[in-house]
């Protein structure tokens, strides 16, 4: 793919060239042009030197139109706490993803050795549409970075290899090339149309022709949204088209309200399509992807006056297409955007490991059936496209999805990853090559003429094959040679054998660089005809002898030894294990007799068979005696007392004994392996036998239970898993403490106090040891034994006046952290601090209690040594019967259980130290309810009101008709002296009363009026007011409009207007023009005109357009307002 030129593009003309543009070198046979625009000083060059997390930022390029475009960047890792997400956006906010198109491919490796990200997009048959400004953004936990740059776009140019040719060449070969098509047009008009063609290319910024007719159409508060649905970035050329172009809006004559330009909804909801035309009787078709939509569950059609609905259910990704509405030649266009809900991983996927040629199964649950996840091996996506030349499939079974290899291969390995919009999981595949065993060696053979010959091996692998070969020649079957395999076992059986048949045979396994050897012997059979006499012989072969009549076989397996026997006449043959004869004919471990030979057979050899045999043999002529050592030898039992003698924060240190019984041969070294506690899945720790029975396990995760178990192997095989370390949790000490200071001193204590440490991890922290060290010695003495919890502790029994260093250490289950010491040695010697009195705020003024409570005061104070604290009322001493005062080292406490009026006054606080002293005043009042008032009088009435005055500041009157004498409040808590009672019946006379009123409540008793007010008849008349009624009626009208909110994800916003009219009018809230309905997301209120609508914790998805409607049968007003939602830094746009 060749790659695009890097960012010398061409400087175009006009005020349409970009500032600081550099321009391109010309060619040598082209003049070179003056730059008409050279770039400012204070703005930065292309090539800008590497700043955060990028080692190399992506270049703006310049490519043809057709070409492809590749924009690398690298990453420095070592910057980064996690593994980097990438984001890819063109323009500010439109990412480019699995959504973009084909055309768009991202690609991401990493360098382990140096820890740098090299990612690259590649934008296949570049168009005009694709050129503006993109931005690249990298993630990583809590660091974030992003640089912008640029890709240009140039139509086809005249001419090869990319460089400008003077016109009279370009003339000159279309003089020669293309004469035919050049007749009748001049050479200077062929010119033209070329630069026409160019200048329309430029015009139409690679937008379609539809969307521009959707655009010329729309309305200005509708561009973005269109722009931002069709991925238009160039916002100022698409004006400047767009104001080019004056065209008169065609419209429509069937529709009078058509389908919005976008529609979403989330899946499983149902959503309405509604569109209005202008005749009630004209046809209606829907089309979705161009197909028509019969009437079914699915799809309801609605006809409400002249409104068509399409009513689409339970929504799913089927669902999402373009969707289009016809009636007669007229059509409108929609496309519905299907929503997925985020897809939790439930059962995120295990580390496997497994053998070459092993079926494998990597699963993972999720939340959601039918959910789409994304497999990647290694930072590489795992597609069904490539699945078919690869060696997996993929399964789906419910919410589990299912990554298979049917015959794994060392190239399957490693880190898999799953990926769904709601989260990520990965594990590592670890496949090794398998070792072939060999259980049962072939055995050399001596036979006899027309006898059969069997050679017999037995390997770890039952699927293995092999070839047999005889002095290098391989063996083919025949009618006398028959090759077997069953199992685990291969054989090669040679009847009526010959003496061509001698030699040496070899059985090689398929696939693996081992062979086993064997010899066939062919025994001459001499037939003598003088009958003569001979001493019994023992023939005795001991294949697979170590040492002179020493033979070794592995435990399990099938010994039998046969013996020859020579003699005349035919020797007795008897078979001793020790000392004791062994005559057992049957069972296990037996005797067989045959002529000539001796066989002595165990089916399974065990342990207890190790020992030395003796076969005799005697006749009437002698005796013979052969004596054979067998050794049994087997796997090691397993290793003995596994435990885990520390750990840290990643690593774990395994100890163990070698096992009691070694097999018969050394242990060669130790496997190990490790589990999460409650996983099933053991990994292999070591490929490569360990020798020592000491190992450091590394790479765990803090927190996490493990367990482990150790293998013993010797040259037979690998033993029986050891028992299981008891769980342990790899855990590390602490960080130190913080910010460790002395808070106080004195002649023998110090207090300290610090901050818990930045690092505390998984084990948690039990407390704090303080220690201590005088200065000149490097002695530590600790201050407490058992570790204290809060972060303070006072140190006791100090030597006065001598420098002492404190330290404080953390410590939990995995030992002591590093200290914290203090910077310079502390002088054990209390320092004298002046008595300051710290009166409470509530004590600064008049301090008022009732009768009867309880006075306390608590009155803070300081200084040291510790101050003598003495209390006064107007320079006299307390009352110690009445007022009980208690001083400790810090405060002061006033208390009186039963306050009284005598207790009110002004009390003096001191607190002195030799001749500093600190004072303080409080002043404290007890109060009680008041009297009742004096001289209540009637002082004048008029018409239906009464003047009433007491000699008291009065606060509550009340009234009574001197008929009934029931007493009815008038005022509460008036202030006056005086008080106008209105509102009085006429004919009628009154009393009245008054309570005085203070904090303490009522008066028990009130004062009553002396004399009483007599309301008098009078001549009135009563006119009626004649009056229009006035129209109260009135169309709905906003008075305060709905205004455009940016709003943080997940904090809650409210939008607010006010609207008046009458009748009340009835109100609708929409969001992209879709009413708001029963959603528990938006609560909505009115308030005596003051509408609200609350959004609860609002998402991304929550942007929009939102409406306010009024209606009521006056008219309707509408207010609308933009809202945006940030999410983590970046703004998620208006898509209404």
């Amino acid at each position: 793919m060749p790659e695009a030129k890097p960012a010398a593009k061409k400087a175009p003309k006009g005020k349409d060239a970009p500032k600081g543009a550099p321009k391109e070198a010309p060619p040598k046979e082209a003049p070179a042009e003056a730059p008409k625009e050279a770039p400012p000083e204070d703005q930065s060059p292309t090539a800008e030197e590497p700043t955060g997390v990028f080692l190399k930022k992506p270049d703006s390029v310049s490519v043809e139109t057709g070409k492809d475009a590749v924009v690398v960047a690298k990453v420095n890792g070592k910057e980064l706490p996690d593994k980097p997400t990438i984001k890819w956006f063109k323009g500010k906010w439109l990412e480019l993803g699995s959504k973009s198109g084909a055309r768009f491919s991202f690609k991401e490796s990493h360098d382990s050795a140096s820890n740098v990200y090299t990612v690259e997009l590649h934008i296949g048959k570049v168009v005009l549409g694709d050129r503006g400004d993109y931005r690249l953004e990298v993630k990583a936990k809590d660091a974030c970075d992003s640089c912008g740059f640029n890709i240009d776009v140039e139509g086809t140019q005249v001419g090869g290899g990319g460089a400008k040719r003077s016109m009279s060449g370009w003339v000159d070969r279309c003089t020669s090339q293309v004469l035919g098509e050049c007749t009748g047009m001049g050479m200077r008009e062929v010119v033209e149309e070329e630069k026409k063609k160019k200048k329309k290319d430029d015009d139409d910024l690679g937008i379609p022709p539809e969307i521009w007719e959707l655009l010329k159409g729309a309305k200005k508060s509708e561009y973005e949204k269109i722009a931002f649905q069709y991925g238009i970035t160039d916002l100022r050329g698409m004006l400047k088209r767009l104001k080019k172009a004056k065209v008169e809006v065609k419209k429509s004559a069937a529709f009078t309200k058509k389908l919005d330009p976008a529609y979403q909804v989330d899946r499983g909801n149902k959503i309405k399509l509604m569109v209005e035309i202008s005749d009630p009787d004209l046809p209606l078709k829907w089309f979705k992807n161009g197909q028509e939509i019969k009437p079914s569950s699915k799809y309801v059609f609605e006809n409400v006056g002249k409104k068509r609905i399409l009513t689409i259910n339970k929504c799913t990704l089927a669902d999402d297409a373009a969707y289009e509405v016809a009636v007669k030649d007229e059509k409108c266009f929609t496309e519905l955007f299907v929503k997925e809900p985020p897809v939790l991983i439930v059962t995120p996927l295990e580390d496997q490991q497994v053998f070459v040629g092993d079926r494998v199964e990597m699963a993972v649950e999720v939340s959601e059936e039918g959910a789409q996840v994304m497999w990647m091996k290694d930072g590489v996506e795992l597609t069904r496209e490539d699945s078919f030349k690869a060696r997996y499939r993929f399964k789906k079974d419910g919410k589990r999805h299912i990554l298979i290899f049917s015959d794994v291969v060392q190239e399957d390995r490693g880190r898999y990853q799953v990926i769904t919009n709601g989260g990520q999981c990965e594990a590592e595949l670890i496949v090794e090559e398998k070792q072939l065993e060999v259980l049962q060696d072939i055995a050399d053979l001596t036979v006899k003429a027309s006898e059969q010959a069997v050679f017999k091996c037995e390997v770890s692998d039952e699927k293995v094959t092999g070839k047999w070969y005889k002095n290098g020649v391989e063996v083919r079957p025949s009618k006398r040679i028959t090759i077997s395999h069953v199992g685990r076992f291969h054989k090669l059986v040679i009847d009526d054998v010959r003496p061509e048949d001698e030699g040496d045979y070899t059985f090689v396994p398929d696939g693996y660089a081992l062979s086993l050897s064997a010899k066939l012997n062919f025994l001459e059979i001499k037939v003598e005809y003088v009958p003569k006499q001979e001493p019994p012989k023992i023939h005795l072969d001991c294949s697979g002898k170590t040492s002179e009549n020493a033979i070794v076989v592995v435990a399990g397996n099938k010994l039998r030894l046969d013996v020859s026997i020579t003699g005349e006449p035919p020797p007795v043959a008897t078979w001793l294990k020790g000392d004791e004869v062994f005559t057992t004919t049957e069972g296990r471990t037996r005797i067989e007799k045959r002529v000539d030979c001796s066989s002595f057979v165990i089916e399974s050899a065990q342990r207890e068979d190790e020992g030395r045999y003796t076969i005799k043999v005697t006749n009437p002529v002698g005796e013979d005696v052969a004596s054979i050592f067998l050794q049994v030898v087997d796997v090691p039992d397993p290793p003995e007392a596994v435990r885990i003698t520390s750990v840290g924060e990643d690593w774990a240190i395994l100890v163990w004994e070698p096992p009691m019984y070694d097999g018969g041969k050394p242990v060669t070294g130790y496997l190990v392996e490790r589990k999460k506690k409650g996983s099933q899945r053991w990994m292999k720790l070591n490929f490569e036998v360990f020798t020592e029975t000491t190992y450091e396990s590394t790479k765990m995760i803090e927190g996490i239970l493990y367990e482990m178990r150790v293998f013993a192997v010797n040259a037979i095989g690998v033993s029986q898993p050891s028992m299981n370390t008891k769980p342990f949790m790899p855990i590390a000490p602490t960080s130190e403490p913080l910010h460790l200071i002395v808070e106080d001193v004195t002649d023998t204590t110090t207090t300290l106090k610090w901050r818990p440490p930045n690092r505390i991890g998984a084990g948690g922290i039990d407390g704090y040891l303080v220690e201590y060290c005088l200065e000149g010695s490097e002695e530590w003495v600790p201050a407490n034994t058992e570790p204290v919890e809060r972060c303070g502790f006072t140190v006791k029994n100090l030597p006065t006046g001598a420098k002492i260093l404190f330290r404080v250490v953390g410590v939990n289950i995995a030992g002591r952290s590093e200290p914290a010491t203090l910077a310079q040695p502390v002088t054990i010697r209390e320092i004298a601090e002046p008595p300051k009195i710290r009166l409470p705020r509530h004590l600064r003024q008049t301090y008022i209690r009732k009768v009867g409570e309880q006075l306390n005061l608590v009155v803070p104070f300081q200084g040291k040594p510790r101050p003598q604290v003495v209390w006064t009322k107007g320079g006299a001493p307390l009352d110690t019967s009445r007022v009980h005062v208690r001083t400790s080292d810090f405060d002061t406490v006033f208390f009186v259980r039963q306050a009284a009026r005598s207790d009110s006054g002004e009390y003096e606080l001191s607190v002195q130290i030799e001749n500093m002293k600190d004072t303080a005043t409080i002043r404290i009042r007890v109060v009680e309810k008041a009297g009742p008032p004096i001289n209540v009088m009637v002082k004048e009435v008029w018409g239906t009101n009464a003047l009433v005055e007491c000699e008291i500041t009065g606060y509550f009157v009340q009234k009574a008709d001197k008929k009934t004498m029931e007493w009815f409040n008038v005022y509460e808590r008036n202030r006056h002296t005086s008080c106008t009672v209105s509102d009085l019946i006429v004919g009628n006379e009154y009393y009245f009363r008054v309570y005085t009123e203070n904090i303490c409540g009522l008066s028990d008793s009130p004062g009553v009026s002396k004399n009483t007010a007599r309301i008098l008849k009078t001549g009135i008349t009563f006119k009626p007011f004649e009056y229009k009624e006035h129209d109260f009626r009135m169309a709905p009208k906003f008075l305060t409009p709905l205004i455009d909110r940016v709003v943080v994800a997940g904090y809650s916003a409210a939008l607010n207007c006010a609207v008046r009219g009458h009748p009340k009018p009835k109100v609708v809230w929409m969001k992209n023009k879709m009413e708001i309905r029963e959603d528990p997301k938006f609560l909505i209120t009115n308030y005596q005109g003051v509408l609200t609508l609350n959004i609860r914790r609002p998402s991304p998805f929550d942007a929009g357009t939102y409406t306010c409607r009024a209606v009521n049968e006056l008219g309707e007003a509408l207010a609308e307002c933009k809202l945006e939602v940030r999410g983590e830094g970046v703004a998620i746009p208006n898509t209404g």
